[in-house]
This record gives structure tokens, C-alpha cells and sequence, in this order.
């Protein structure tokens, strides 16, 4: 008998998470073996959990899905990630393939999507629905947007403080010296051309390192 797909659930609302579950528990072979509210959960409960495939959420407060799913695949490079979002612009898409995600699919379309991608990503497929599909090819025949100029410490920095942490609550949310979270800020707020934590705030949601709402 095969042994089953072991997946975790990503999401900061519970009910979505309970939804997900419910139309991954009528798949035969496919268990779900943990669930998480945060990026941060997820990070942890990846290493304790051991998933074949985490489903995670793009858009979460305190440390969103992009972010995660860079340090679960550094830290568990064999474990393969689902990205589930309400967006499909384009951003939010090359943002989480560039973090190693291996799939995309929408909310909205999740109870026909979410067992196609997982089972792509059971196979070490690659699966993007057909509305993200077409928001990468549109994006790519306009030119698509040069990288981030953040570094990965830079925008987990960005977000907390769009998220109304002050310094030294980032430090020691991040384990830091609050002088290396005030020159982090100093350096997004230079590469990013902003001058208040105000306008890091708008940036942050707009670009979906938060689950904020503008």
C-alpha cells in the first residue's frame, strides 16, 4: 500500500483552513497531518511535521506565505509548496515561484484547483490554475517588473513594521539587536524610496507582504 501524501495547512483564517481540509480529506491517499495560522507556525511546524506538501496562504500577518515558503524549502528542500491566495497579479505569483514555490491556485476556484495541484506537486509537477496562467503570460508579453531590491531579512523587516511593530519588538521577534532592525528599516527605506513607516505600510500591502487591508 502506497503511503500517504502528508500535507500542512497554512492560513490565517480558521475556517479556510477547515474548508481546505474538507476537500483534501475526500482525496484517497492524501492525510493532513497539521495545520498553522502564521508563517511563522508554518516554518516551525514544517521542520517538526516532516509534509510532503504545504498548502500556504500568500497574504498573513506576521510573517506572510512568501517568506515562509523561502525558509521551509531552505530549511526542507524536499518538501513541496502550494501557493493559495485571493490574488492573481502577476507579483504575487513570480514572487512565490521565485521562493520555490512549485504551484498557484485562487480561493476562489480552490475546491476544483487545490487536489490538481497537490497532486502535480506529488509527482514533482509544477501546476499554475488557468487565471494565473494568464496573469504570467500577460505579464511577461508586457516585460514583467525587475526584482525585488529587498533583501529576504529587508521585507520580513518591512512587513512587521507595516504591521505596527516598533524596533524593539522586532528584535526580538527576529532574535536581533534592535541597532540591526533600525538599519534594516533605514536601508528599506532608502532602496524603496519612502520616508514614513506610513508609506512602508501602503507598499507593503500593495505588493502582499501583508494581509493587512489597505
Amino acid at each position: 500500500m502506497a503511503l500517504s501524501l502528508r500535507v500542512l495547512l497554512v492560513d490565517d483564517h480558521q475556517l479556510m483552513r477547515q474548508g481546505l481540509r474538507s476537500i483534501l480529506e475526500r482525496e484517497e491517499g492524501i492525510e493532513v497531518v497539521g495545520e498553522a495560522a502564521s508563517g511563522r507556525e508554518a516554518v516551525a511546524l514544517a521542520s517538526a511535521l516532516a509534509p510532503n506538501v504545504v498548502v500556504m496562504d500568500v497574504a498573513m500577518q506576521d510573517m506572510n506565505g512568501i517568506e515562509a515558503t523561502r525558509q521551509i524549502r531552505s530549511v526542507c528542500p524536499g518538501v513541496r509548496v502550494v501557493a493559495l491566495s485571493s490574488h492573481s497579479d502577476s507579483r504575487y505569483v513570480t514572487a512565490m515561484l521565485d521562493a520555490g514555490a512549485s504551484g498557484y491556485v485562487l480561493k476562489a476556484n480552490a475546491y476544483d484547483d487545490l487536489r490538481r495541484a497537490v497532486g502535480a506537486a506529488r509527482l514533482g509537477k509544477t501546476y499554475l490554475c488557468a487565471d494565473v496562467t494568464q496573469s504570467v503570460v500577460s505579464a511577461s508579453l508586457r516585460g514583467g517588473r525587475g526584482a525585488s531590491p529587498l533583501t529576504a531579512r529587508e521585507r520580513e523587516v518591512l512587513q512587521l513594521l507595516a504591521e505596527g511593530l516598533s524596533s524593539p519588538e522586532i528584535a526580538q521577534r527576529l532574535f536581533v539587536a534592535t541597532s540591526t532592525v533600525e538599519t534594516h528599516r533605514r536601508n528599506v527605506m532608502r532602496k524603496l524610496g519612502k520616508h514614513s513607516v506610513a508609506d512602508l505600510t501602503k507598499y507593503a500591502i500593495r505588493e502582499g507582504l501583508t494581509s493587512l487591508e489597505p
